[in-house]
């Protein structure tokens, strides 16, 4: 179904290539020196009903598994990171909160909003505090029978043209976890002399996304504004962060994913020294090395919006550890991308000048929404316990396998089995251990059993490491060494995902994804990763993964794990063959 999903929605918005279609990637650059959302790409969201994607099946909508809703998305930015950002995903940053902990009057609510194609905004954050929400400032104190609204948030998207916002707001005048709400604001319901709109804040990239403040000065709400417990918005906020620090990275892949096939294109068509680009070994180091770190990736997102299915005790760390990672391998995969496209890459218009809106687009990614000193800071303070209770114990339950079967249909999501912490559960980092210990007693992949062998050694150190981190070291103070710690982990869950995917889907399916070579240039990427070392790209992986990138981009299909036929794509292959 989400196959047949994907295909229709890239039917819509065409060939990109193609300057007579309203959402070709030049009418996407004029919206984007205009600094305006691209009209006929919102048109054709509508069309779709694409907010649906964001509002769960019990409320008439079509979210039923994080992963198709994550894959939809990544439909979207694949063609304009304005448009996944400013239509879709900054919807979905502001309902999850309401699905977690709002009334049904409140879902129901916000359910008829975005099925009826209306804006949905939310305001967490403020500049002068950054990530630190226990310190957000803008209130909503009880007066009497209702709530009274003072303050501003700066950087919020769609604020001014929202029918409905969520906002973060201090309810207590006390500092600590239990200050702080969320509410539900109905715009229509909210005095106009009240409120104003701070000029967008000028910005590099997301340009067509409108960015803009809010400030209200005794503004008056009504009593039912707050969602869930009053206090408890800080508590609901870590919960529904899981699937955000999961989702929004998942769908940044899409700008991977054409920023590969705009240099591939490019590579093609474009002569140096006698031979196109393409044939120059640099150029399929980089290619390759890019392609590799897309399935990276996609593995390990796919994974871990699989695991808040099936084991969502564990999605704290699992979903930091992704928005910790997936963001800066995005964005460095690009930018070496961008070295193959020489002086091309600078230009602004013309066949390529895509490439740099895309790069623009995706840096945010990095710190957008959550920084990534904050998904350490979720991390750290959870090691100690993970090393004791969790790490190559053998009362640890391995994940399920279902967990990695990204094939296989998932049960319902459900906002209300997420907790705050991970209690002590690795079922992530139990699975390398069973799944290394398979290999060693298979016999069959040497080389593999050896590299996931390392990463289980480096389990062990950090066990050791972890074990004895004083208090001190858990906290926004501590020292760098303790930061580091959890960068070693982050790579040893990466790994793992990305093994027990290979592992789990070994004997069917995709004939490349069984092959294991793929995965050990997976692994000896995150090795070098892990241990700060260059690692040298052989001619067999080399050989293998060109071959695979070619073959996906002939056919038009995607270059992650699903390999999606993309229709609208198609188009434009026969005026790039050599």
């Amino acid at each position: 179904m989400n196959n047949e999903s994907v295909a229709a929605l890239e039917q819509l918005f065409g060939d990109p290539w193609d300057s007579a279609n309203p959402c070709s990637f030049s009418e996407i650059l004029a919206a984007d020196e205009c600094a305006e959302m691209l009209v006929a790409g919102e048109q054709i969201l509508d069309h779709f009903g694409f907010a649906a994607e964001f509002v769960p099946v019990a409320l008439g909508g079509r979210l039923h598994s994080l992963t198709g809703m994550i894959e939809l998305g990544r439909a979207v930015f694949r063609h304009d990171p304005c448009l996944g950002l400013g239509y879709g995903a900054s919807a979905l940053v502001a309902a999850v909160n309401v699905w977690s902990a709002g009334t049904l009057a409140q879902q129901e609510k916000v359910a008829a909003l975005l099925l009826h194609n209306r804006k949905l905004s939310c305001g967490y954050h403020e500049l002068e505090h950054g990530n630190d929400l226990a310190r957000v400032e803008f209130e909503a104190l009880l007066q009497d029978d209702h709530w009274v609204l003072n303050g501003g948030k700066q950087v919020i998207a769609n604020i001014e043209r929202a029918d409905a916002i969520v906002i973060y707001a201090r309810t207590e005048h006390h500092q600590g976890s239990r200050s702080h709400s969320q509410l539900l604001l109905e715009k229509s319901t909210l005095p106009p002399s009240h409120i104003s709109y701070p000029p967008r804040f000028a910005s590099i990239g997301m340009r067509g996304v409108q960015l803009g403040g809010i400030a209200v000065h005794d503004c008056p709400i009504a009593s039912d504004s707050i969602i869930g417990i009053p206090g408890h918005g800080l508590e609901t906020a870590l919960k529904v962060f899981q699937v955000t620090r999961v989702a929004l990275p998942g769908m940044f892949m899409g700008i991977l994913d054409t920023g590969l096939r705009s240099t591939l294109r490019y590579a093609r068509q474009r002569m140096l020294y006698g031979r196109a680009v393409l044939d120059l070994p640099q150029t399929q180091t980089v290619m390759v090395n890019a392609f590799a770190d897309l399935l990276l990736c996609d593995c390990f997102t796919t994974v871990v919006a699989r695991s808040l299915h099936l084991t969502p005790n564990a999605g704290s760390i699992y979903s930091a550890a992704v928005k910790y990672l997936i963001p800066k391998l995005l964005i460095d995969a690009m930018t070496g991308l961008s070295a193959i496209l020489g002086s091309q890459f600078y230009l602004r218009n013309g066949d390529h000048a895509l490439f740099q809106k895309l790069l623009r687009d995706l840096k945010p990614a990095s710190f957008g929404h959550a920084a990534r000193t904050t998904c350490q800071m979720t991390i750290l303070p959870q090691l100690p316990q993970l090393a004791r209770r969790a790490w190559l114990q053998q009362t640890t339950t391995p994940a399920p396998a279902a967990m990695f079967q990204f094939e296989q249909d998932l049960p319902p999501f459900s906002f209300q089995a997420l907790t705050i912490g991970a209690n002590g559960q690795d079922p992530l980092a139990a699975a390398l251990v069973e799944t290394c210990a398979a290999l060693h007693e298979e016999n069959k992949h040497p080389q593999l059993a050896v590299l996931a062998q390392g990463f289980v050694d480096e389990l062990v150190q950090l066990q050791q490491l972890c074990a004895v981190l004083p208090p001190t070291e858990l906290s926004v103070m501590a020292s760098p060494c303790s930061y580091a710690l959890t960068t070693r982990y982050v790579m040893v869950l990466a790994a793992s995902a990305c093994l027990n995917l290979w592992w789990h889907n070994r004997a069917q399916g995709d004939l490349f994804l069984r092959d294991p070579i793929w995965l050990e240039l997976v692994l000896q990427r995150l090795q070098s990763m892990l241990t700060k070392t260059p690692h040298s790209l052989s001619e067999q992986h080399s050989a293998h993964l060109l071959a695979e990138l070619l073959e996906r981009y002939q056919h038009a299909v995607s270059f992650d794990l699903t390999r999606r036929a993309l229709p609208g794509w198609a188009a434009s292959l026969s005026s790039t063959s050599c």
